[in-house]
């Protein structure tokens, strides 16, 4: 598929990239989707919360009152979970919620979400352009030629470029990658991605391996 570049103030160059169809025009595969997304959120994960279970709270073990005859439940000490203050049941421990993915479904999964960004026509492709010095200015006066000033937009890298991220830094709705970067959820969470024309080759040379 062909679409064509435009310019930093967003006028058409008169240029077209062609896309490869086996990386932006695939039929999407949502359980993919949602297996790369699911892992990628996993991974955030930091798994630390913790609560005190029974053998963890500070308290006396000393038996609160007979075992019979007083016409009530059986009960042990006051770290037992049925006491306040007592110990947690079953409680969250610490651990680990990443999990592997197979290499070849990350990558059906990242083409089928450039290919649902590419049918619904929220893809741009946008000649490479730089910066002198970081200036978020810049960055908006860009966004504003391009239409993206009110929409939550992803801007993709051939390269490591300073000046650029660093001028999207302090902007919400924008954010800045290189192509090795680019994953499934960082694409879907995003109203409007935008190529760098340096950036096509990268992303369908990662992909076609």
């Amino acid at each position: 598929m062909e679409v064509k570049v435009l310019d930093i103030n967003g006028k058409d160059t008169g240029r077209k990239v062609q896309l490869s169809d086996s990386v932006f025009a695939i039929e999407p595969n949502n359980h993919a989707i949602y297996l790369d997304v699911k892992q990628y959120l996993a991974n955030q994960r930091q798994g630390t919360h913790k609560s005190k279970e029974r053998n963890e709270v500070a308290g006396s073990t000393r038996k609160i009152k007979k075992q019979k005859g007083t016409g009530t439940a059986r009960a042990g000490s006051v770290k037992s979970p049925v006491f306040v203050g007592g110990g947690r049941i079953f409680g969250p421990r610490p651990r680990n919620y990443s999990f592997k993915l197979n290499k070849n479904l990350k990558r059906l999964a990242r083409k089928s979400a450039l290919s649902l960004k590419a049918n619904e026509n929220n893809l741009v492709v946008v000649e490479d352009f730089n910066f002198e010095t970081p200036n978020t200015k810049n960055f908006i006066n860009v966004l504003k030629a391009l239409g993206l000033e009110n929409k939550k937009s992803l801007f993709v890298l051939g390269d490591t470029n300073k000046n650029v991220y660093l001028s999207s830094r302090n902007l919400k709705s924008s954010s800045v990658v290189t192509n090795s970067e680019l994953s499934t959820y960082t694409i879907l969470n995003t109203n409007s991605l935008v190529l760098f024309e340096g950036a096509v080759e990268g992303i369908e040379a990662n992909l076609s391996k």
